[in-house]
């Protein structure tokens, strides 16, 4: 058995840093990371297009995500999650650079 608290044991970042991964849990079939933003941001012209499923939460600050195809950016508050199919290319356009922006994301190896 693991057990843990989402928020100990955080970096402090500063806008400079680059985001902060941490793997919680690896399986065959999933992965659970959390994931620390401070003003980070998916370089400009480059997505994300991931084999794996992603359900993403985001636990504390704000973020806006831009989906391709879709003609406005997704804004993010504490609570808000989504559910992002493999291959669904997407990018991160603003984490807010004032306050930590905590992210849960579940990866899930899609079924053949």
């Amino acid at each position: 058995m693991q057990s843990g608290n989402l928020k100990s044991g955080l970096p402090t970042l500063t806008s400079a840093d680059p985001e902060w991964f941490d793997t919680l849990v690896r399986t065959p079939n999933a992965r659970v990371e959390r994931i620390l933003s401070l003003g980070q941001t998916t370089p400009q012209g480059q997505w994300y297009d991931q084999t794996d499923d992603e359900f993403v939460v985001l636990l504390e600050g704000a973020a806006r995500l831009q989906i391709e195809g879709e003609s406005e950016e997704r804004a993010l508050q504490s609570g808000d999650w989504l559910m992002l199919p493999a291959h669904c290319r997407h990018r991160v356009t603003w984490t807010d650079p004032e306050r930590p922006t905590l992210w849960l994301a579940l990866h899930l190896t899609p079924k053949p």
